[in-house]
This record gives C-alpha cells, structure tokens and sequence, in this order.
C-alpha cells in the first residue's frame, strides 16, 4: 500500500519534499514508509536524500507530569485553606512529589513554609509545565528560556527525526516490476526469457555466517607448543590426574617438608580422600634417608621426615609432579635416553589479580640422558625458544629445590622494549634422581614456563581474567585469529 501510494504520487507530482508529512497525510506508518522508500532507491525507482530534524520527547516522568499536573500544582491544590501539617502533605502526595513540589511552590512564592504548618500565598495558578508539556507532545514549538527550564528539570529530551524527500529516480515507473532471480526451464521453452528484467547479481555480498564450534585462544597456543615440541623429538607425558599426593608433588623432588610451598595458604590440600594408599613402599624408604641423612653427595635436610606428610593429597602444584612418576618408571626398565614434554592445568593458593590466578597452564620439557651438562640445556633452550620467535635470550641463577644448578630465562621483547622473564630451567639433583634407581652417570635437564604468559602477549590480552576463568567474554574465541608462533603476529 505504502509502495503504491509513493509511486502513485510520483506519477503526478515533482517529488516527495517531507516523508513524514506524506505519511502523516495519507494514514500511513512512516516507518513503513521509510523502509519501501530505501527498497526503491536501492532498485533506482526513485533517488531519496536524507533528512534529519530536532525534536524534543517527554521522558516519563514528563509524561506523568503532562497527566497530572506539575508536582507544584498538585501540591498546592493539596493544600486546605488553613493550612496542612508537612508530614500529613507528604503522606497525602508521596514522597517524590512532595520534595519537587516544596522546592518549586517555594522558588515560585506559592506557599509559606512554616515549622507545624504549610499554607497558601496564593489561591490560583495556571499550571505552566504541564500547558509547555502538552504542547511539545502536540508537535508545537515553545520559546528557548521554557525549553532550557523543562531541559533542567530533566522532563524533555533531544530526538532526532529522521526521514527522507524523495524524487523519480532513472528506472522510475508506476508499478514495481519483480525481477526474475532464476533462468528457468520454463523461460526457456515459453521464449519469454526476452522480455525478463533479471535481478543483478551482488558478488560483494557476504554469505550467512556458519554457526560453529572456536577454538580458544589458550588451545591454540598450547597446539602451536605441542606441534614444536614433537618436532624436537620429544614424547607427552600423560598428565590427567589434577590429584596427586604430596610424596609424588615435594618429597620425591627433594623438597623439604617444612618448604613454604608445602604450607596450605599456598597449596590446596584435600579433604576427601585426604591422604594417599599407594605408594612404592623401597622407594619411599629411600627418599626418607636422602631427606634425614642425605648421600650421593649430599648432607640431605637433617629432620624427622614424617610418611603422614608425604601422604596427603593435594591438587598439583606443578606438573613437575609427572615428571617425577615418570622417571621413576624409566628407572624400572633397562636404561634408554628420552625426552618428554607436558602442557597442563596445575593449581596454586594464590591471589587473583591481573597476573595472577589460582589455577593455570604450566608448560614443561626434561631431556634424559648419559653425560649431560649445563650447555647442553642452555643449546636446547635457544633451539626451543627461537621456534617460539624469541631468539635473543639471557640466563640468570637461580634456587630451585630440585634442580642444581638453575636457572630463570629472560627473552628481549621487541614491542616493550625490555627483556622479560619467560621461564625457569636446571638440571635435577643427584639427591632426587639417584633413588629413582636412574644410573650413576645419567642427567636430567629441565625447563618450565606458563601457558598464559606467551598467550597474553601473542594475542595483547592484559589482564589474565580477560584470558582464562569465568569472566571470559565469549566473543573473544570467535574473534582472535590463527595464531603462528615464531611469526611477528597472530
């Protein structure tokens, strides 16, 4: 209806000056209007220019206003001839009415405000606002100093209208021809293809977008990282118990019982089942005297190591703790080198900022094997890191419990200009590998590092909640690119 009656108009007239005018004139819904007037200037019917106008709306409260009465007017005609006490009025007009009203009877010198009593100064007023109020609802102009007072009182507000004026345009024609979408069979044997006008393809247009599953940024990185370690030739340990006792996470890595990691303000212990039942009972008994008495070289801890201690059960602090089951296990068999890597979730008694979380991904990579030195593990770390894009890299000592010597690994970023520390490395003590059972002259050199820390740079994430928990914006996984570690950007 709305299509007919443009083009119809058209037909007899130069052009359409004001679309809201012409819907308002022929009954018609401007929005209706608007939308067939975009239609036909899309297929060239007719040319439309914009136009845009001012106007101002009530809010609701401006609309409640407009209904009943300005609050000062109410007020007033609540107001006896002798007078009402200021409680009984307020109860009588509501809270809200009452305040505005006192504020703009007393600003306009309607009312005495007296301490028991409020009265009248004045018996009749016309009601202002709400005259000003009707009328912008009307459509009607009022003077700019009556706009500025409805404007602060927070009754009106600023629209803008928008419409179109609309001319032939150069394939105008009163009716609307439908173009043909499809060459049919049918067009074919009846010939009347000739006289088809065919819809014009557009091949800028972008097809619907396919609903499916995205990776998170988080797994990507951790795939990139799996496909580098398996290129040096390394094998994944298998990492699917987040529950591991306290033997397996400290005592079989040398680490003290009175360590202050093994303290529960910065490990989660378990409540059920709170301890542990199986444990190599000859291993066991040779960790107790490496911690007491110490050997193969050492002087051990000199204290009374306690197996209640080492059977408590904790969620993993490091996957460090698989590292020590497997080597273990490699120790039973007839000794062969080997290198293993592991990237999985571990869980810390921490507080959660910006850095930081209770629970996160640890990235971790030991090479085992006859004569190793702490070159070996500095030319391992510069092939492993280089295939991460990070080439130039610097060494600091360090104190690990379990590792002798260590040390923490710096990388020079290029976008912050500094270098910045990207992990921690050693080579594991005798005192944790000889009751393994590991021969005499084998090494084990090791390096970690966090999932989240190269993934938070790749991808410019600042604050690790924005990366991985709860608080993660879900839009974020459709969104990040493919990533390529070693290159510039992902």
């Amino acid at each position: 209806m709305a299509e007919e009656a443009i083009l119809r108009y058209l037909e007899k007239n130069v052009e359409i000056s004001d679309s809201g005018l012409f819907a308002h004139e022929f009954g018609l819904d401007h929005n209706e209007v608007v939308n067939i007037i975009k239609s036909l200037n899309g297929f060239r019917y007719v040319d439309a220019e914009d136009i845009k106008k001012e106007k101002w709306t009530l809010t609701g409260e401006g609309e409640s206003y407009a209904a009943t009465g300005s609050p000062e007017v109410q007020l007033l005609l609540a107001i006896p001839p002798e007078g009402i006490p200021r409680e009984e009025l307020q109860k009588k007009l509501g809270p809200s009415v009452f305040k505005i009203g006192c504020a703009q009877a007393a600003k306009n010198k309607w009312v005495e405000m007296g301490k028991q009593l409020i009265s009248r100064k004045v018996q009749h007023v016309d009601d202002k606002v709400k005259n000003l109020l009707l009328q912008i609802k009307d459509g009607k102009e009022i003077h700019d100093d009556d706009v500025k007072a409805l404007k602060a009182r927070k009754l009106i507000v600023s629209q803008t209208w928008k419409g179109y004026s609309v001319k032939k345009g150069p394939s105008y024609a009163p009716r609307r021809k439908k173009a043909a979408t499809d060459l049919t069979r049918e067009n074919l044997q009846r010939g009347d293809w000739r006289e088809l006008e065919f819809k014009e393809y557009n091949f800028n247009a972008k097809g619907q977008p396919l609903e499916c599953g995205h990776f998170h940024p988080l797994l990507k990185v951790r795939q990139q990282l799996k496909n580098i370690f398996r290129q040096m030739g390394f094998e994944e340990m298998p990492t699917n118990n987040f529950v591991e006792s306290s033997f397996w996470n400290f005592d079989a890595l040398f680490q003290p019982q009175q360590h202050p990691a093994r303290d529960a303000h910065d490990t989660f212990f378990l409540q059920a089942p709170s301890s542990t039942k199986e444990l190599p009972e000859d291993y066991v008994e040779r960790v107790k005297q490496v911690h007491e008495n110490g050997g193969y070289g050492s002087k051990g801890y000199g204290y009374d190591w306690k197996r209640e201690e080492a059977n408590k059960n904790l969620l993993r602090t490091h996957t460090t703790a698989v590292s020590s089951r497997m080597l273990y296990l490699l120790a039973r068999k007839p000794f062969a080198p080997k290198k293993y890597f592991s990237i999985d979730r571990v869980f810390r008694n921490e507080a959660v900022d910006r850095t930081h979380l209770a629970e996160f991904h640890q990235i971790e990579g030991l090479i085992c094997d006859r004569g190793l030195t702490l070159g070996d593990l500095i030319g391992v770390l510069y092939d492993f890191f280089s295939r991460l894009g990070m080439s130039k890299l610097r060494f600091k000592p360090a104190y690990n419990p379990y590792t002798e010597p260590s040390m923490e690994i710096f990388s020079y970023h290029e976008g912050f200009k500094k270098w910045v520390e990207v992990g921690n490395s050693g080579m594991f003590r005798p005192e944790m590998l000889r009751p393994m059972g590991l021969p005499e002259d084998v090494r084990v050199i090791a390096w970690g590092l966090s999932l989240e820390r190269p993934t938070m740079i790749l991808y410019g994430v600042d604050n690790i909640r924005d990366l991985f928990g709860h608080k993660v914006d879900l839009g974020l996984m459709k969104k990040n690119p493919i990533c390529r570690l070693g290159i510039d950007a992902c």
